[in-house]
């Protein structure tokens, strides 16, 4: 991706790298960062102790690493649902882009502050200090920033294309809007989800509200909402945009598409919601059953009970997506123009060389990596744990 956006700049001397190349970059480029945090510990501590070339391994160590690429490496799966909210749905819903830059600021943002929050997961271990933890929340509440401005580019999008269609007042313009095409409707959808699971995520990011909830079914709800909700809805209709492009078919009906996306909202919503709720009573996760015979724990099996329905409602949406790609194959053939991706109201000529590359980003990302984990990791170096000392008089 890095030597396609290279060549593509040296053909189009001066002129913006296209959107969603930008974005795809972008993503390439934080992989190849988060990775670094688990190579680092597969290579000096998990495959030595795998083949006894050591005899321990420094648990803190080994999750302070990890957690650099924990956090991090699920965006992998997110900016592709980003990308297209901005290439892809100001189109789908019959208007332009608001704002190219606002699109590239939102990418550079997720480079930047989703790879040294990763340690916000270890809020509750013992191995850092305050100071450190303090640090890790400051920085964790930049992370909403990149989607803020998501939400309001994208629907200040939708709202030139529901005033297009002729939508008055103050509100006519969501009524206005084609709810009937996939791609929009997977977006109001994904929006509503990220607004339960992004909520769900500042509990976690607070180190006190943290401490309420760590380790229980409410982080669970989290990131199922964010990412089993959000990310794969959309994930549906990208599928459902660029299918018929690779066939040259046309889907027969649109409605069973639809009935799919509202199939999997309301499962996801059913499944995750009362985790919640369970949270908040104490839950934990990562066990493999409960009891609940116990007077205690007693009251959580109704709502175990629900979260089951959510997840068959999931079950038959999956399956009914699946038929609505075969399905499309026994459709009439048609010829299908390659997929455009959306026009800004007001198409870039030229951009800062700073938001046409990635070179000043990563400059910046080194930093703000030093200041999140430098003391951090050196201080397994400098203060090294009783086992870590046992090892070395070995």
């Amino acid at each position: 991706m890095l030597v396609a956006m290279q060549a593509w700049k040296r053909e189009n001397p001066g002129r913006p790298v296209p959107l969603a190349m930008f974005a795809t970059v972008a993503n390439a480029v934080m992989w190849l960062w988060t990775t670094v945090g688990v190579a680092v510990e597969l290579l000096f501590q998990v495959i030595p102790a795998a083949f006894g070339w050591i005899q321990t391994v420094d648990v803190g160590l080994a999750r302070t690493l990890f957690s650099w690429t924990l956090h991090a490496i699920v965006y992998f799966w997110l900016i592709p649902a980003y990308t297209a909210f901005y290439t892809m749905v100001p189109r789908a819903a019959g208007g332009r882009l608001y704002s190219d830059t606002m699109g590239r600021l939102t990418f550079i943002l997720f480079l930047l502050y989703s790879l040294p929050v990763g340690m916000h997961h270890l809020l509750m271990d013992p191995e850092h200090g305050n100071g450190t933890k303090f640090v890790q929340v400051l920085l964790t509440a930049f992370v909403s920033v990149p989607t803020l401005l998501t939400i309001f580019t994208i629907t200040a999008s939708l709202e030139i294309a529901g005033r297009l269609r002729g939508g008055r007042g103050l509100f006519g313009w969501i009524a206005a809007l084609p709810w009937e095409r996939p791609m929009v409707l997977a977006t109001g959808l994904a929006f509503v989800m990220l607004g339960f699971g992004g909520f769900g995520g500042l509990i976690n990011m607070g180190y006190g509200m943290n401490a309420m909830v760590h380790n229980t079914s409410w982080v669970t709800a989290h990131f199922h909402l964010i990412f089993g909700g959000s990310v794969v809805i959309i994930y549906f209709a990208i599928a459902y945009e660029i299918w018929p492009r690779l066939t040259g078919r046309e889907y027969a009906s649109l409605a069973p598409l639809r009935l799919q996306l509202w199939l999997w909202f309301i499962g996801m919503m059913i499944m995750t919601l009362p985790w919640h709720w369970l949270g908040l009573q104490g839950q934990w996760r990562r066990v493999a059953n409960f009891n609940y015979a116990d007077p205690i724990i007693a009251g959580w099996g109704p709502w175990v009970i629900v979260s089951l329905a959510g997840g068959l409602i999931l079950l038959a949406s999956a399956l009914l997506f699946v038929g609505n790609l075969f399905a499309l194959h026994r459709s009439a053939s048609i010829a299908v123009a390659r997929p455009l991706y959306a026009l800004a109201v007001h198409p870039p000529q030229r951009v800062p060389a700073a938001l046409n590359g990635f070179g000043l980003w990563n400059v910046l990302v080194l930093i703000l990596m030093l200041i999140a984990y430098g003391w951090p990791l050196a201080q397994f170096a400098i203060e090294p744990s009783p086992t870590a000392i046992v090892h070395r008089i070995q």
